[in-house]
């Protein structure tokens, strides 16, 4: 019974939800295949997972209305399982830290995305916040040399970031009309379906069965039941705390990587990522209406 009285405060709940994202994360280290399957694991057991969620306690339809519908979610889905191999490999080739800071930079390109797709001004306290996130990540980047790991990795958390832009800008307009449960659901599935034809092409060693139940977690948990969380959240609190508390998402993550896989940053990574989740969290504030999706 307290159990459910805590899950039922939308603080707790979002706290819950972005500790699960930040520890998503991990799984880039916790696994050392590809990270095609990886996020294949991940979209599989989320969209299980979900479907089960839709079909037993949300009255909203599970079929797309519409072809266009379909084709829409297809794109998304293909946007998805995209952004997710680039978070998953940045990891990989570098560190928790350096992947989720630079991922955390994509309000920078919300900031220059928006006005293009949402007819919104660009205003001089947007453009000083894009150059804050920009100073933070020349820390956490502090060379163009790209036979340096940590360099080709914050470059592709960057492009992560890019990506998770571009699907929170069309998420934004998805809430308008559409039940966010279902997005999330048709997303996860497409993206699953596109991962199918890499995942056979790819040479790379194959999960074990015993990374399945780790696959598992990462769909289930960190996914399908972080988002949920989340979006239960947003209807019940202030935007500019959901902002604030998200803006914890790599803290966790450095702080668990550091107990689970022993990884320090530098006091260089450490300054770049207080630039940029500052300035992360300011900007969050101001896109109140995006919906997460890492």
């Amino acid at each position: 019974m307290q159990i459910k009285k805590t899950l039922e405060n939308p603080i707790i709940t979002t706290h819950i939800a972005v500790f699960l994202f930040g520890f998503s994360g991990l799984f880039g280290k916790f696994f050392s295949f590809s990270p095609v399957y990886i996020v294949l694991g991940r979209t599989f057991f989320a969209s299980i997972a979900l479907l089960i969620f839709i079909s037993f306690f949300k009255k909203t339809p599970i079929k797309p209305a519409s072809l266009k519908d379909a084709f829409s979610f297809a794109l998304q889905g293909l946007l998805l399982a995209f952004h997710w191999v680039c978070f998953f490999y940045s990891i990989q080739i570098s560190t928790v830290a350096v992947g989720l800071l630079t991922f955390s930079t994509f309000p920078l390109f919300v900031t220059f995305l928006e006005p293009l797709f949402c007819e919104e001004k660009l205003y001089i306290k947007d453009i000083i916040l894009a150059c804050l996130i920009l100073t933070g990540t020349s820390l956490v980047i502090p060379s163009l040399d790209f036979s340096n790991n940590i360099t080709k990795g914050g470059c592709i958390g960057i492009l992560a970031g890019f990506t998770f832009a571009l699907l929170a800008i069309v998420n934004r307009e998805n809430a308008k009309k559409l039940n966010p449960f279902s997005i999330a659901l048709h997303q996860n599935f497409f993206a699953t379906l596109f991962l199918l034809i890499p995942a056979f092409l790819i040479n790379s060693p194959l999960p074990l069965y015993s990374d399945l139940p780790l696959l598992a977690v990462l769909g289930i948990f960190c996914t399908a039941l972080a988002h949920s969380l989340f979006i239960k959240s947003l209807a019940n609190i202030k935007a500019q705390t959901v902002s604030i508390i998200t803006g914890l998402e790599p803290v966790w993550g450095i702080i668990l990587a550091l107990f689970f896989l022993n990884e320090v940053p530098n006091l260089q990574t450490i300054a770049g990522g207080i630039i940029i989740i500052s300035a992360s969290v300011i900007a969050g504030m101001k896109n109140e209406k995006l919906n997460k999706n890492t």
